[in-house]
């Protein structure tokens, strides 16, 4: 039984795209199944053979995908409203990115986890450019140039450290070496692997994917995608630790995206801009080897953000605008309650599980001695903190429209807010591991 559960992981999704006509419903049925996995597999771990590696690290990646799969694909069932062949193009496109994450996360080859993430590319620019503008073609078109130059980046990476190493196999590698070829291939790894972790300044394409993609998009997106090539980048460091680097890459990426978010004019692309400042604390937290902060930052990061695009996808379906303005949404008490929530908890505001795994982070750097590192990251989160907080409040207590709200799509986007708070208070009252 060792390792069937986790290929389970990505043969489930690909299954269900076999009832292509019942598409939407054997997508909800592979969501729920996904999830079961995922937690089921908790009791195999750890899982090492010639093609799977997994940790209880890679578990939590595990978990955040299978979870906002599956409450992207309740979303979507309630959101979508197309003709039957773009319904079903969307979901069978929804499965594919889903089983790529899955494949990318367990397999034991960091050349196969390429091919993962470039599978990822292909099953996920259709989903951008699901709603057919003329914007969301022209976002899924910069997507695939950028990644697509990143991701070869990241291809030469792999080509210098096979050429080292004579193996990609991460069960075999997964150790420092120390040598000027492995330190380029980590430079270079950040840099390709980074574009697609939203790291600066690789990281344009993202606000313009995310403003145009449908919600559950979104959330998959900066929910999941992200964090699976942050867990690449956690393998190459372990492989080639560059720690000034790394640490002042992501401290960047983390001051530029805090800046950003304060003048943003449209919400979703504030909340893309907040998932790159996430992303960065998480690569600061490779680059002191902060696992357990990394873990409960994305996790809790998963969940909050997928919380916050759903009820963006709730505020548009309600206004019918993208933009950031004083609607009064306190008139509709679930829509503003979950985006209220989210956003505390984007922001890591305590006792939300975002605070604790931000401090574990940034504990660990000042242990580090990156004194600099850390104050401009203090600085930065707490202007982000404002910035995003002060816009949200603004669209829910100003204003004085009034309407009717999607309830639906409110319950779920509170009730995905709500995981980042119960993980905070039972670390909170259990004691921070």
């Amino acid at each position: 039984m060792n390792g069937l559960t986790e290929a389970l992981l990505v043969i489930v999704p690909l299954l269900s795209n076999v009832f292509i006509w019942k598409v939407k419903y054997s997508s909800l049925a592979s969501s729920v199944l996904t999830l079961t996995l995922s937690l089921i597999s908790y009791f195999d771990l750890p899982v090492f053979t010639p093609t799977l590696y997994v940790t209880r690290f890679t578990w939590y990646f595990l978990v955040m995908v299978a979870s906002v799969y599956f409450s992207s694909t309740v979303y979507s069932v309630i959101y979508e409203r197309v003709d039957k062949l773009r319904e079903r193009n969307y979901f069978y496109f929804m499965n594919m990115f889903s089983a790529s994450m899955f494949f990318t996360l367990i397999v034991n080859n960091l050349g196969l986890m390429w091919v993962g993430l470039e599978a990822t590319t292909i099953s996920s620019v259709l989903l951008v450019t699901h709603e057919g503008t003329q914007e969301a073609l022209e976002a899924g078109w910069r997507y695939v140039i950028i990644v697509s130059t990143g991701i070869t980046f990241a291809f030469i990476s792999l080509i210098l450290l096979y050429f080292g190493l004579h193996t990609l196999q991460i069960s075999s590698i997964l150790y420092p070496h120390a040598s000027p070829l492995f330190a380029l291939a980590s430079v270079i790894a950040l840099m390709g692997f980074g574009t697609k972790a939203g790291l600066f300044p690789v990281n344009t394409w993202l606000p313009d994917a995310h403003s145009e993609a449908p919600p559950a998009v979104s959330a998959m997106f900066s929910g999941v995608l992200l964090p699976v090539a942050v867990y690449i980048l956690h393998l190459i460091y372990v492989i080639a630790p560059l720690q000034s680097v790394y640490s002042w890459t992501a401290t960047i990426s983390v001051l530029v995206a805090s800046l950003m978010m304060a003048g943003q004019r449209y919400y979703k692309r504030m909340f893309a801009y907040s998932t790159i400042e996430n992303m960065g604390v998480a690569i600061l937290g490779i680059s002191t080897s902060s696992t357990m902060g990394i873990a409960i930052l994305l996790v809790s990061h998963a969940f909050a953000k997928a919380g916050a695009f759903y009820a963006s996808g709730a505020i548009m379906r309600t206004v019918g605008s993208k933009q950031i303005n004083e609607y009064g949404l306190i008139s509709s008490p679930m829509t503003s309650a979950g985006l209220l929530m989210s956003s505390l908890a984007v922001t890591g505001a305590p006792p939300f599980a975002n605070f604790f795994g931000e401090f574990l982070i940034l504990y660990n750097v000042l242990g580090s001695h990156m004194v600099a590192q850390f104050f401009v990251t203090l600085l930065s989160l707490a202007l982000a903190f404002i910035s995003v907080n002060y816009h949200v409040s603004r669209m829910i207590f100003k204003g004085n429209w009034k309407g009717q709200e999607g309830k639906s799509l409110s319950v779920l986007a509170l009730m995905t807010a709500l995981v980042p708070l119960t993980i905070g208070i039972y670390l909170l009252v259990g004691g921070l591991p």
